[in-house]
């Protein structure tokens, strides 16, 4: 992706979540300049802030998501069993652009609805060896009610509506309707490590430099901050 493209969907997000009222954590609105010069371990370390994804595929449009993770606990933490073991995010998934087919190893999450059009979540049950399974029901909680879907049955959350997704789980979801602003409050979230998709794509955008950042990505950090002061 280009980073002009990039900046200009940073743009259109930020809009998108203001007009639900959603008050965003200070450290969304700093420049690439004031992270840098900050340098802080508790957002860096946590890989705390922004991420636009096209799953390295170029069809932004078709398939990706606009995520910011707000808070993220430690692996450590749930090898203890104990302190902070738990993330939150808000993510924006345009109207019919695919979040493609994947699970997570370590990973619970419930997927909530905040507002704009239909969340639509395709699922599969995992398969002992961790693959996909098109043969097996899968069932999942939604909102304190289980409910059932055949292999590949297609779950549509309204506005408010959330599920429970756990570990091995397999999972697709878009927009319909309209573009939907979606809640995640999960266990600890490895973006690197806890992603295994159907397909052989990746989390990660490779980035065009065309223009400076408007905001630095969570992709970013590495190469802008390298080790937290």
């Amino acid at each position: 992706m280009k980073r002009s493209r990039v900046n200009a969907i940073l743009r259109e997000g930020e809009a998108f979540i203001r007009s639900f009222n959603f008050a965003m954590p200070p450290f969304a609105s700093w420049s690439p300049r004031e992270l840098i010069e900050r340098r802080p371990a508790g957002i860096i370390d946590a890989r705390l802030g922004w991420d636009i994804t096209d799953y390295g595929q170029g069809r932004f449009d078709e398939m990706g998501l606009f995520l910011f993770t707000v808070r993220n606990g430690r692996a450590e933490d749930l090898t203890r069993g104990t302190g902070m073991l738990y993330a939150e995010k808000i993510m924006i998934s345009r109207r019919d652009q695919l979040s493609p087919m994947h699970r997570h190893v370590v990973k619970a999450e419930d997927i909530i609805n905040r507002g704009g059009g239909k969340l639509v979540i395709e699922l599969f049950a995992g398969a002992p060896d961790g693959s996909l399974d098109r043969e097996a029901d899968v069932t999942v909680p939604t909102d304190g009610v289980l409910r059932t879907f055949k292999p590949g049955g297609k779950l549509v959350l309204e506005p408010g509506e959330s599920v429970t997704l756990m570990p091995g789980v397999w999972h697709a979801f878009w927009g319909e309707g309209a573009d939907v602003l979606i809640g995640e409050v999960s266990t600890v979230n490895d973006d690197l490590t806890d992603n295994i998709f159907a397909e052989p794509i990746g989390r990660f955008s490779t980035i065009e430099e065309d223009e400076e950042p408007y905001r630095l990505l969570v992709s970013d950090y590495d190469a802008a901050l390298g080790s937290p002061a």
